[in-house]
């Protein structure tokens, strides 16, 4: 590498620390119901405002010894792991895409879109997965937002790189005319489905019963960082099988309007040759493209979901799962969402075995595990695509 490109690495190397400090208020605030703005960073102990000399990221904590200078509260090594874990996770995916052979279709003109939009996952799974190893929980916000990125990305990132190189190094999600009309009718589904809700037609999976609100819940309890919750306080008594029907019926509307825009778009020639050409603007084919991943991601969660509390008779996974991997979908797409999936029981196998046998807890935070798996398929995109897109061809 020359001179400027180790500038270069320096620099998105502190970078990426700086905003893993800024995801550290994230993980605490945001489960919390702050600001994420205000106040400032202060101390937990004696309240007193952290200078900024004292939040330079790694430094601070380092020459602090971890421990706030005024009372000597002592300051969670999580802050330190975060602003390390987030600096080299985008350094090492800039140097993967753009300084090695391993994604070579990024080093195109304006592969640099790309990685952006990847940060932006990435930096947001990394906070999404320290709320979930503290709290149990993955704030919706967060798979909100990465959805969000992801949809505007793809839309309109057809006019950033030619839509040839987008296709040829599967760089963002892009639709087929099939893929399209599924994602489509796949979303009018969606829209019906929240209309029935929002008017008591259908009702939602484990609703809170009346009253049970007030009550306090053991994650509004921690207030330590190096303390976590556990999914395991008092929980009303829901019965699992129904609550997972529920969540059948919700389904319903969508796969339901998927199957119908399949149909109305091959019904004929002239149909399918017209929604053809619609196809054809790289804004649209990029929208539902990431549109179609999303809703593949959050499939392929949603039914492990449902048939695992059919069989066992009690809630498997979480909603937050469901909307993480459909965030995911949107950037990465529904193939290598589909892969990641699957790879993420390997990733979370050695943590489960430890909480087992050492802590005695049969559950774990997931979301971790699928964010690592996520990562995973993202940095080896290509080696998996030579390998197993053709479980994929139609």
């Amino acid at each position: 590498m020359t001179a400027q490109d180790w500038i270069w690495c320096a620099y998105i190397g502190a970078f990426g620390c700086c905003i893993g400090s800024f995801l550290n208020v994230v993980i605490y605030r945001l489960p919390r119901e702050k600001s994420l703005v205000r106040p400032g960073s202060a101390c937990p102990g004696c309240g007193k405002a952290i200078r900024f000399y004292d939040n330079i990221p790694l430094i601070s904590w380092l020459v602090l010894g971890a421990k706030c200078r005024h009372c000597k509260t002592r300051i969670s090594a999580r802050y330190f792991i975060v602003e390390l874990l987030t600096g080299s996770v985008l350094l090492g995916a800039y140097l993967a895409y753009f300084h090695t052979d391993v994604r070579p279709g990024m080093q195109v003109e304006g592969g640099w879109f790309v990685y952006l939009v990847h940060v932006v996952l990435l930096a947001a799974f990394i906070a999404g997965s320290g709320i979930d190893l503290e709290l149990w929980i993955i704030p919706l916000s967060i798979c909100w937002l990465v959805t969000a990125v992801g949809f505007v990305a793809s839309a309109v990132g057809g006019y950033i790189i030619a839509p040839t190189l987008i296709e040829e190094g599967s760089l963002l999600p892009i639709a087929s005319a099939r893929t399209g009309a599924l994602a489509l009718g796949g979303a009018a589904g969606m829209v019906i489905s929240l209309i029935l809700l929002r008017t008591g037609l259908l009702k939602r999976s484990y609703e809170v019963p009346e009253g049970a609100e007030d009550q306090p819940r053991p994650v509004d309890e921690v207030a330590n960082p190096d303390q976590g919750a556990t999914p395991f306080g008092d929980e009303p008594d829901y019965n699992h099988r129904l609550e997972a029907f529920r969540e059948m019926l919700f389904l319903t509307p969508i796969v339901g309007g998927a199957v119908i825009a399949h149909a109305i778009v091959t019904s004929s020639e002239l149909m399918g040759a017209w929604w053809a050409d619609c196809m054809a603007q790289p804004a649209l084919s990029g929208f539902l493209g990431s549109l179609f991943g999303y809703l593949v991601g959050c499939a392929v969660v949603w039914a492990t979901r449902i048939f695992g509390t059919l069989a066992f008779g009690k809630e498997a996974m979480g909603l937050g799962d469901v909307h993480l991997m459909g965030a995911a979908g949107a950037v990465v797409g529904p193939m290598m969402v589909v892969i990641a999936f699957f790879i993420a029981p390997f990733f979370g196998l050695g943590w489960a075995l430890f909480q087992m046998f050492f802590k005695k807890i049969r559950q774990i935070p997931y979301g971790p595990f699928l964010s690592l798996a996520v990562f995973t398929v993202m940095i080896l995109h290509d080696w998996i695509l030579n390998r197993f897109a053709f479980l994929f061809l139609q």
